[in-house]
């Protein structure tokens, strides 16, 4: 016991550097998020309870504005499932990491968002350290930070009331910057066009009050087939260089504010440091 309690605190002290960045950014989205919630009307443990059991980034900055928008569970579901899209090919990437985790697999599979994918698929974990664990420890952290953010944002929002005019902006600004990342280091820009073309046409067919959901479909399908035609190359959709649907090649879902007012058409990428998210 005591030789494996020694494992788990290595593993912990050689995860937390990595995690910084995401410190940082989580609990000022994290805060964000908290405010906004409590600004919109809820008490301060609704920002709590959703990063404990949502732990989706911009899906909880969208479900403050599903909450308050009359029962529509199907719109709710379909919204949820391709905000998060991008999740399903973070967890094709993950299933030879994750298949020996035992126990601690679902959890992995729960708090994979793409800042814990981003640095579990690019770290080399330090000799004499359980990998297994260091990729736990990873994705328990950058849980807790954005919990820790949420429920400060809660509190503050609840006690100390102040304008929050702009504030749902972090979101948007915040993906802004992660796809310019993203267009930087991807030679072909396959993904960021996608998610560009494929926006302004939603939102020409459809306006700016219902352009989310096909937007979405729309990208899904365009880095589907951009999968099959550039096939694992790095720089493809679905490859090294890019994570497919994320890193800013999507409209709306994560950069759209709460309220769905069709703010910019940008969306979570897999970036340390962000979110959420990591949407």
């Amino acid at each position: 016991m005591s030789e494996r309690r020694g494992q788990a605190l290595t593993a912990l002290k050689a995860a937390f550097p990595h995690t910084l960045p995401i410190l940082t950014g989580f609990l000022v989205l994290g805060t964000a998020h908290g405010v906004l919630m409590s600004a919109a009307g809820f008490a301060w443990w609704w920002p709590l309870l959703t990063s404990v059991v949502i732990f989706g980034g911009s899906l909880e900055f969208v479900a403050t504005s599903l909450l308050q928008a009359p029962f529509a569970p199907l719109q709710s579901l379909l919204t949820g499932l391709l905000v998060q899209a991008r999740h399903l090919f973070y967890g094709i990437a993950m299933l030879e990491r994750y298949k020996d985790m035992g126990r601690k697999k679902p959890y992995m599979i729960f708090s994979l968002c793409d800042e814990t994918f981003s640095i579990n698929c690019t770290v080399d974990v330090p000799e004499g350290v359980d990998r297994e664990l260091f990729m736990f420890f990873v994705g328990l952290l950058d849980q807790s930070y954005w919990v820790v953010g949420s429920l400060l944002g809660g509190l503050l929002g609840d006690f100390i009331p102040f304008d929050t005019t702009g504030m749902d902006f972090a979101m948007t600004a915040m993906f802004i910057v992660i796809a310019l990342e993203q267009w930087l280091k991807d030679d072909r820009h396959f993904s960021a066009l996608s998610g560009l073309l494929c926006s302004l046409a939603a939102l020409m067919i459809f306006g700016q009050d219902s352009f989310l959901i096909p937007a979405m479909a729309l990208i899904l399908a365009a880095l589907l087939l951009g999968r099959g035609i550039y096939g694992g190359e790095g720089n493809a959709p679905g490859g090294d260089g890019s994570a497919p649907g994320g890193d800013g090649s999507a409209p709306g879902g994560e950069g759209n504010a709460p309220g769905g007012d069709g703010s910019a058409p940008v969306m979570e990428g897999s970036a340390s440091g962000g979110e959420e998210a990591r949407s």
